[in-house]
């Protein structure tokens, strides 16, 4: 194999240098020749070597963009720029060629995006959702991505306005911190240190007490729990306990008022058939207050007595009489 190919060197050599020099600079003219188009459509953004697809859109404004910037599609390049040329409506149609191995939807949007912040443009292609595929010849939608400037512009004129608006603000602020405010607000801020120093005072007054009774607290807060442990320990005992109470309450309760409530009823029996028998007219209530005859008979023997007190009281010679010697007086 190798003696075959020293062989084949050795008979390449024997012809070149049969060739004429005329024929020389001829190969060696076609070869340069050759190499300044294929540069040539390279510069351009024309690939001599491989097959493309061609597209174009329209633009308004492409300022920024050159031949040869890429086409990129989410950051990776599958084309670049292969012409531009102005149109008499002033757009500006810009051609692109899309390497055969990808397919463009019909519905892609050709953008034009700041590739850096030197103004540098490049074309990204937002690929669309349609089903058809876009051939090559075909144009594709347009669009333009605001550059830096253009947003900062009006964020800019905003600012402007913002510092206005501030200075006059500044302004009426300065107008009314006078003298007298400034020495009053002073004075405001003199008041407020001295209130937070009586503040930290009774603080630490606080601190030092709650230091000495620290210890007192300390078994105040140990009782209260021993206390809470028994409650926790005896909580059955307990609850049977206010239950037995609450029973006893009940019966108690039920008991007393039932006897009362039977007392009541007796009584009022009773206060009935005393008053049926005072109204009927018997016993001497009854009589008393339902016989007029003996009212008025009583009236009278009521007077007399009266009548016959007082004639006693007045002369009681009449009616007691006493003999000294035993011996009965005459009447």
């Amino acid at each position: 194999m190798l003696l075959n190919v020293q062989w084949f060197y050795f008979i390449l050599a024997r012809h070149i240098l049969k060739i004429s020099n005329e024929t020389k600079v001829g190969i060696i003219t076609v070869v340069a020749l050759a190499l300044l188009f294929i540069g040539y459509n390279f510069l351009k953004g024309n690939d001599v070597f491989s097959s493309e697809h061609e597209f174009y859109t329209d633009y308004d404004n492409v300022d920024g963009l050159t031949i040869s910037k890429p086409v990129v599609v989410n950051g990776y390049q599958i084309g670049r720029v292969s012409g531009m040329q102005l149109l008499p409506n002033g757009k500006i149609r810009t051609h692109f060629k899309i390497k055969n191995e990808f397919d463009i939807p019909s519905n892609t949007v050709a953008r034009i995006v700041s590739a850096d912040l030197l103004g540098s443009k490049a074309i990204v292609f937002e690929l669309g959702n349609s089903t058809t595929l876009a051939k090559s010849g075909d144009p594709l939608l347009s669009d333009v991505q605001a550059n830096l400037l253009e947003k900062v512009e009006p964020l800019q004129a905003k600012v402007e306005n913002l510092v206005v608006k501030l200075d006059s603000v500044l302004s009426a602020v300065n107008t009314a911190l006078d003298k007298e405010f400034q020495r009053d607000f002073k004075s405001s801020l003199h008041s407020i240190s001295v209130s937070l120093k009586n503040i930290e005072t009774i603080t630490n007054d606080v601190e030092g007490l709650m230091g000495s009774e620290k210890i007192r607290m300390s078994r105040i807060m140990q009782n209260l729990e021993s206390i809470t442990n028994n409650f926790h320990r005896n909580n059955g005992k307990i609850n049977n306990i206010l239950t037995n109470l609450d029973s006893l309450s009940d019966d108690l309760a039920k008991t007393e008022i039932k006897a009362t409530i039977d007392n009541a009823t007796q009584v009022m029996k009773n206060v009935e058939v005393i008053t049926t028998r005072i109204n009927n007219g018997e016993g001497s209530i009854g009589l008393l207050l339902n016989d007029d005859k003996l009212y008025h008979n009583l009236n009278n023997a009521s007077e007399s007595l009266d009548n016959l007190i007082k004639d006693v009281e007045e002369r009681p010679g009449r009616y007691i009489r006493l003999s000294i010697f035993g011996k009965k007086d005459t009447p």
